[in-house]
């Protein structure tokens, strides 16, 4: 009895091993807002902890990069597709064609076009820019409403747009202008542009919070952007370029070879979802989802109204176009 007695109590003051917790680290490239949302809503609806870093496109790509022998993230989700082509190209992202591929829209499903399914859309945006309509009548400007207009003399140092090499809104603004106008008059748009540009900045949206604040008159932005200030109550209004623009597909990829791969599968498979989907508006992010029953905003604006010119995806998002283009930018247009 006694050796009994002894047995229960050893049992009883035995630790239990309890699960480790289920983790996933998340890359995130869209508006800080939308990722917290889309992190902390996730946590909720799985119980997974969630880490989310936020990365412009061009930076989480480049971490990426860096860490593909021994990879840290395990899904890294939104951002311009050219930098997700690049990953897939490169093999960094791992092929996944989720059982929710059905619910989306067509351009969603496999936007690389290789069939390995290694990113696939999360939205659409097209671009643009936005103008401080109380601004430019302040300083007797005419409003412009073509890409010819930012480049009149009127509009030097109202202009705002991001770097290229860090953006991925900036870098679909350069392929645009060269897709549109080829590559002599293209950068010989930019060096006229640059003249009236005040300020490259790190972030995509960051030119038209500043048009909205009164720091510049003009920013060139996703147009989702620009209604997203629209929306907050800013003399903002949204130019589509009569010329013609480009676009991006935004999209998720999971990173290859990250820690945990179950968990990565799970997020990618919630975060196409509908309900998922719909969170962006919450946070006044105005993209247009990828699963077709997810609610549109009013906000948001009409990508299918919009003038797009027919991008040339493959071309742009190969790593020696994409390095070649940056580098003339660097050394012909900016600055210069």
């Amino acid at each position: 009895m006694n050796r009994l007695l002894l047995l229960l109590l050893l049992v009883a003051c035995t630790p239990s091993k309890r699960p480790r917790p289920k983790k996933l680290t998340l890359y995130c490239s869209a508006q800080q807002e939308w990722c917290d949302r889309i992190a902390s809503s996730y946590e909720a609806a799985s119980g997974v902890r969630v880490a989310m870093i936020r990365k412009s496109s061009g930076e989480a790509f480049a971490q990426i990069v860096a860490e593909r022998r021994n990879p840290k993230a395990d899904v890294w989700w939104g951002g311009t597709g050219d930098t997700h082509f690049q990953a897939a190209a490169a093999k960094l992202t791992e092929s996944y064609a989720s059982p929710r591929l059905s619910e989306l829209h067509s351009w969603a499903v496999d936007p690389v076009g290789r069939g390995e399914h290694r990113t696939t859309g999360v939205y659409m945006g097209a671009l643009g820019f936005g103008y401080n309509r109380e601004w430019l009548a302040k300083k007797k400007i005419a409003p412009p409403s073509r890409w010819a207009d930012l480049v009149r003399p009127e509009l030097k140092g109202e202009i705002q747009i991001a770097n290229p090499s860090s953006s991925g809104t900036a870098y679909t603004a350069l392929a645009t202008i060269v897709q549109l106008f080829g590559d002599e008059e293209g950068f010989e748009y930019l060096r006229q542009l640059d003249r009236n540009v005040n300020q490259y900045t790190k972030s995509g949206a960051a030119p038209i919070r500043a048009a909205a604040r009164g720091e510049a008159g003009v920013g060139i932005v996703f147009l989702h952007d620009v209604a997203t200030q629209i929306a907050a109550g800013f003399p903002i209004e949204m130019v589509v370029p009569e010329e013609g623009t480009g676009y991006e597909i935004g999209c998720m990829s999971i990173v290859r070879g990250g820690r945990h791969r179950e968990e990565a599968r799970a997020f990618f498979d919630w975060a196409l979802s509908a309900e998922a989907q719909e969170l962006g508006a919450d946070v006044r992010a105005f993209q247009l989802p990828s699963n077709r029953a997810a609610a549109i905003p009013p906000e948001a604006p009409r990508v299918d109204a919009s003038k797009l010119i027919d991008f040339d995806f493959e071309r742009f998002s190969r790593e020696e176009e994409r390095n070649r283009l940056l580098d003339r930018f660097e050394r012909e247009a900016r600055g210069g």
